[in-house]
């Protein structure tokens, strides 16, 4: 009697667990989407605040610690807060997310591999938000579909 109480219970947990993983499996992309364009947003604007509350700080920072190859500190610094203010607001917006995740995932490569090597924790976790968003893109709720329900049809129809 008491081992068919324990595989009843077992049963009833089993069946449990399978119901919440299959409810778990509906939920919209969309509803997923939206806090990994706010969180990414956030990591890039906090970034770019930091930066414009002490720029000679920062210019500092880009002259004599991140010493990019190729870029004069000057311009990289520029060129740094620029995207750092942009594509936060184009991700919140889910406006041209899908080359905005591009770009971000090659300044995130650019910091991990000349920058800060040993932060490659956060740098992948960073990575695998926008990875997502480069591959599926921002979802229902965002200017880039609303775009495509509006214009899709005509530029799918020009090709």
């Amino acid at each position: 009697m008491p081992e068919s109480r324990a595989a009843h219970r077992s049963s009833i947990l089993t069946e449990r667990i399978l119901r919440t993983v299959g409810w778990l499996e509906r939920v919209p992309y969309t509803v997923l989407a939206l806090p990994l364009r706010l969180a990414v947003a956030t990591v890039f604007w906090n970034s770019a605040m930091t930066k414009l509350a002490d720029w000679n700080a920062a210019l500092q920072l880009f002259r004599e610690d991140y010493r990019l190859p190729l870029l004069p500190p000057e311009l990289a610094a520029y060129m740094a807060v620029s995207i750092e203010l942009t594509a936060p607001v184009l991700l919140v917006l889910g406006l041209a997310t899908r080359p905005v995740a591009f770009v971000l995932l090659g300044m995130t490569t650019v910091i991990e591999v000349f920058v800060y090597p040993q932060a490659w924790p956060t740098h992948i976790q960073w990575a695998a938000m926008l990875l997502v968003l480069l591959c599926r893109g921002a979802g229902k709720w965002s200017l880039d579909q609303w775009l495509f329900r509006r214009f899709g049809n005509r530029c799918a129809s020009r090709t």
